[in-house]
């Protein structure tokens, strides 16, 4: 699900997992098409020809894998559903499908569909006039499970299911399958032939996975049977059983596999919720995880820490000079009592420290492997109500953001490519990618000050005094209430700046302009000016009282006393030089005043999700918070809970910005459609959004999109495209930031699993290395290793292992990011 490095290697064998298209892919401005087409940001005019960063698998010939083993890989949970065309199908549908069923197409290292070969002998447009007629060649030797030949019988049932005219299927999505005519069988029942009704460039989509006629030809096998089992399959491996108490799933070795026999005797899948990583791999219980930046940080350090005896410097033990000075200081002091509560907390740490190493010494047998996921972060801007409704002002808000240093917050950290992402449609690699930012411009506090001056938010406004408690009303914040919210406000994303300096906003002598000395402090900032010598001294006291010996230590009041004393004294004179005369200009970069228009201040509301798992989400709206406070812009910060995030704000429209993320698809035509389509009144008065949860879109866009899907010239398919995602950026709707990492936690004697980035899995190829084998080579038809990988597959040549040899403050696409196991019809919101 990411990215690779371009190296000289042998053509793969088509892996077999199915091309899911997620159900999720799913403003106006008088530029003309072909200049917004011709855009780009200035540093990445060139389109890339391969991924940001590379997959990292750990690659290895199949004569250096064991035969037999079983290999454990974790799950978010249980598959709800076996069928991947029912609305609850996620990432557990996902993986089963890939291991057991057929599939045409599958994904390449750049993301692209390719013929699965022991599918798929050949297929191509045979005809485009008077109508579009595609030609399938099945591989003969394709046979399902109970040995009855893959043929016409079974293209022409999931036809029939998911073409959306019998509505006793209920399936999720029947884009492309609506389009087909008709299906017949050819010169034999290896042949079949696919005559559309509408041209559709993105028939590759089609039949992948591709399910048995068992399944598709009744709407109970297809709605009921298919959920819990699927007796007939046909790929490397098939279905033992699920045990739901245990929550796990058994596959096993196909008897009836024509192709390269799989290496594993058993893969299971098991079901581990995140929270839950760290203790399994502490345990033992999988080989194989996606993990957060934490605990693949933990993982790393346990790597770094083998074989030395030194005491840990990370974990509950690690405590920096002063603080061990401090609990010295108290254990031997005077105070009796705290000193035996000293003693009993650092006794209490001990054992802490115990348990750690310990674990630590478990994780010695992983590695960390990481790329990027095939999803990119993006701030969504609600455009259907508040200060956003105005595209100008959203044109501001994208302009005032560093896409650049928000990657870094996320991505540096974790020793991983840090580019921001200049598509909504495509990502680095990618056919369809080219930077199309340059639509909207580059970033520019200047502009974007222009633009909210042209929209009437001026510094220094006059506003209106509150009456009463409720909010004022914004995208988020309707209502007036919030369900599920912590109420916790922010201006520049901390929590004790929310109140304005009504005082500075009211005076008649305050136009606005930063002045050294006077307005240092900004509106509803609390803390202590860094200009003001007697508060500054004060603390700088109590700071070497802190110092003093343990008895000392133990008198707070007097140390309040001293400290109150200098401040007072140090302030009556203040230092001289210490302010600027009145007027003097604002140093470069300074945060602009509040801005208001019609007596109300200009702030949006900034909604996150708490989780845990949300740490490098919140990161980065605080730097977004930050960057917005420059040109006037004031955010309050709510936090939700996580099963409320998308449900009760995001599809609600209850925000005015949010973070969550996409997955991107090979194709985008039929994908990205639903995601920016212009809303659509209902009879009820509301919109029909489809999945354009920012409610922003244009006719033009859409006009796009339904000519790219039926342009059957690729080259002119990907150019309409490309234009789509020009008008999309001058919308200014969405802001794609990122793309997600992806860290894998793998056994080390794990090989061609891990962070696969763009390219589905090789079930088949997938073991556990001989004693003495080493990765290095890519496994061939023949078994035999390919052209050495450079290194082991990892970003910039480097070695697979860890995201840093520090442990992470979590800075990290369930869009923190945390990595997801599930391509679902919704956004990740991570």
């Amino acid at each position: 699900m990411s990215h690779d490095g371009a190296t000289s290697r042998p053509a793969r064998r088509p892996a077999r997992r199915p091309v899911l298209r997620s159900a999720a892919f799913l403003v106006s401005g008088a530029l003309a098409v072909t200049a917004l087409a011709g855009c780009s940001s200035g540093d990445d005019e060139a389109e890339s020809s391969s991924p940001a960063a590379a997959q990292d698998i750990a690659p290895a010939a199949r004569g250096d894998i064991a035969d037999g083993g079983t290999l454990r890989w974790a799950v978010d949970a249980l598959p709800e559903t076996l069928n991947s065309f029912q609305a609850d199908a996620d990432a557990g549908t996902s993986r089963v499908a890939g291991a057991v069923l057929p599939s045409m197409f599958r994904l390449d290292k750049q993301g692209r569909a390719v013929r699965d070969a022991d599918f798929l002998e050949k297929a191509e447009v045979i005809e485009r006039e008077p109508k579009q007629v595609v030609l399938y060649k099945l591989n003969q030797q394709a046979v399902w499970s109970d040995g009855r030949e893959i043929g016409a019988a079974d293209f022409a049932a999931q036809w029939r299911a998911l073409s959306g005219k019998d509505s006793a299927y209920w399936t999720a999505h029947n884009a492309g399958y609506d389009r087909i005519e008709k299906i017949e069988r050819g010169k034999n029942n290896l042949e079949v032939r696919v005559t559309f009704a509408k041209p559709y460039a993105d028939w590759r989509s089609l039949f992948s996975p591709l399910y048995p006629k068992d399944v598709m030809g009744t709407p109970d096998a297809f709605n009921e049977e298919a959920r819990r089992k699927l007796k007939v399959t046909a790929g490397p491996f098939s279905i033992k059983g699920i045990d739901r108490d245990a929550k796990d799933i058994t596959l096993v070795r196909n008897p009836r596999w024509w192709g390269r026999q799989a290496k594993l005797e058993q893969l299971v899948l098991r079901a581990v919720p995140r929270e839950d990583r760290a203790e399994a791999l502490v345990a033992g219980k999988v080989d194989l995880a996606a993990v957060d930046p934490e605990e693949a940080s933990r993982v790393s350090l346990a790597d770094r820490d083998k074989g030395s005896s030194a005491p840990l410097a990370h974990g509950p033990g690690a405590l920096t000079p002063a603080q061990s000075m401090r609990s010295w200081a108290v254990a031997h002091g005077d105070d009796e009592d705290a000193a035996d509560a000293e003693l009993d907390a650092r006794a209490k740490t001990r054992k802490a420290v115990d348990k750690y190493k310990k674990e630590q010494s478990r994780l010695e047998g992983y590695v960390v492997r990481k790329s990027l996921e095939p999803a990119f972060t993006q701030l969504a801007l609600n455009g259907s109500v508040g200060p956003l409704a105005d595209e100008r002002v959203r044109r501001a808000v994208a302009r005032a953001i560093d896409r650049k240093k928000l990657a870094e917050v996320v991505l540096k950290p974790l020793g991983l490519p840090a580019h921001p992402v200049g598509s909504h449609l495509a990502l680095a690699g990618q056919q369809a990618y080219a930077d199309s930012s340059g639509a909207l411009g580059n970033q520019d506090t200047t502009a974007a000050r222009a633009l909210l001056a042209d929209a009437g938010w001026v510094s220094g406004g006059p506003l209106k005094k509150e009456t009463s408690t409720t909010k004022p009303k914004t995208a988020g914040n309707v209502s007036g209430s919030e369900s599920g919210s912590e109420g916790k406000k922010s201006k520049a994303g901390t929590e004790d700046k929310k109140t304005e300096d009504k005082k500075g906003a009211a005076s008649d002598s305050d136009d606005g302009t930063y002045i050294v000395g006077e307005t240092d402090q900004k509106p509803g900032d609390r803390r202590p000016s860094q200009l003001d010598p007697g508060r500054s001294a004060a603390h700088r006291y109590a700071a070497l009282l802190h110092q003093a010996d343990a008895r000392k230590l133990r008198e707070a009041d007097k140390e309040k006393k001293y400290a109150d004393q200098y401040a007072k004294e140090a302030a009556q004179g203040g230092a001289p030089g210490a302010y600027a005369p009145k007027g003097t200009a604002a140093p470069a970069g300074a945060p602009a005043g509040p801005l208001a228009k019609d007596g109300k201040p200009l702030t949006l509301r900034f909604v996150l999700p708490s989780g845990p798992g949300s740490d490098s989400l919140r990161a980065v709206a605080d730097r977004i918070s930050q960057m917005l406070e420059k040109i006037g812009i004031r955010t309050e910060t709510s936090k939700v809970a996580d099963a409320s995030y998308f449900k009760d704000h995001i599809a609600s429209g209850q925000y005015d910005l949010a973070l969550y993320s996409w997955p991107t698809s090979a194709f985008p035509a039929t994908d990205a459609r639903p995601i920016y389509a212009k809303p659509v009144p209902a009879a009820d008065g509301s919109l029909t959004i489809e999945q354009n949860y920012t409610r922003v879109g244009t006719d033009h866009i859409d006009q796009l999109f339904d000519q790219a899907i039926g342009e059957l010239d690729e080259g002119e398919e990907r150019s309409l495209v490309r234009q789509a995602d020009a008008r999309i950026w001058a919308a200014a709707g969405s802001i794609p930031l990122y793309q997600r990492p992806e860290l894998v936690a793998a056994r080390r004697s794990v090989a061609n699993a891990g962070a696969f980035g763009f390219q589905a899995p090789d079930y088949e190829d997938i073991g556990f290395l001989k004693p003495g084998a080493r990765p290095g080579a890519e496994p061939n038809a023949s078994g035999k290793a390919g052209a050495s990988a450079s290194s082991s597959g990892s970003p910039a040549g480097k070695s697979s292992g860890s995201p840093s040899d520090k442990p992470s403050d979590k800075p990290s696409d369930k869009p923190s990011d945390k990595p997801s196991d599930k391509p679902s019809d919704k956004p990740s919101e991570k």
